[in-house]
């Protein structure tokens, strides 16, 4: 990780400035900024119609019921091409270009989902006082395992279904 943060607040800036010293040579002064100011306009006018896009693609799975991870992962991508795209430099501009565009931002999100892991704590929570906190493994629950919920179902089993079905319903508190 080290490593990576080397990279990226070392050698990242000493690349643009190299580039952005032979685009300058290469076209002039002038037309070089003009050129990053052009792709910083036109990179945040792409992300936010893509990201508003990728919105109502996030609201329309909700609607259906379904979970919006890939979605909300391009989300992120598409605010770290905004920030590329803003940054000045011509190779921010290039990844950032190359997380703005379709074909190349969903198998980025789908790379980036299969490395992220979701720990579930069996019987435990998130914290001190809570079992362990995450990756603690299995966790005994807090009150014996002869006890049920009131639904009838064991609450460390997964329960909340009867048949394979889940029940909705609306509760009331009454004091």
């Amino acid at each position: 990780m080290v490593f990576y943060l080397f990279l990226l607040f070392a050698v990242m800036p000493i690349v643009e400035i190299y580039v952005l010293i032979q685009v300058g040579n290469a076209f002039g002064a002038m037309t070089t900024i003009a050129l990053v100011l052009l792709t910083a306009a036109v990179g945040a006018s792409l992300v936010r119609s893509q990201g508003l896009s990728t919105m109502m693609n996030v609201q329309q799975r909700l609607n259906q019921g379904e979970l919006p991870g890939q979605q909300i992962v391009e989300a992120m991508l598409l605010a770290v091409a905004g920030v590329l795209l803003v940054t000045p430099g011509f190779v921010t501009d290039l990844f950032g270009l190359l997380i703005l565009t379709p074909a190349t931002r969903a198998p980025i999100a789908r790379y980036l989902m299969a490395r992220m892991q979701l720990r579930v704590v069996h019987g435990g929570g998130m914290g001190a006082g809570f079992g362990g906190g995450f990756g603690a493994g299995p966790q005994q629950p807090p009150f014996g395992d002869d006890r049920q919920s009131p639904f009838g179902d064991d609450p460390h089993r997964g329960g909340g279904s009867q048949n394979g079905q889940t029940i909705d319903g609306d509760y009331e508190r009454k004091e």
